[in-house]
């Protein structure tokens, strides 16, 4: 599908940074697993594109400290989905 693994972290991290997306949303957009988002961006795009790095780095950084908010939100919306049964 991608040329080669450079190609593809340097367009997962471009796709994270533009839209602002969260590793999970990147992984479904490209359809690879979270843990292949996460390795191509923390671990080859430093070497391969370290400007681009640097900008989805910060990216990663907000989500990671928003996900606690992000995680209580989706466990709210579950719930109010569910009737109270007596």
């Amino acid at each position: 599908m991608y040329r080669n693994e450079r190609a593809r972290c340097e367009l997962l991290a471009e796709y994270l940074v533009e839209n602002n997306a969260t590793v999970r949303s990147a992984a479904r957009h490209f359809n690879v697993s979270k843990s292949t988002v996460h390795k191509d961006i923390t671990g080859q795009l430093k070497t391969v594109n370290p400007a681009l790095y640097r900008m989805a780095k910060k990216v990663l950084e907000v989500n990671k400290s928003e996900r606690h908010l992000r995680g209580g939100e989706a466990t709210r919306m579950k719930y109010l989905g569910r009737k109270k049964v007596i």
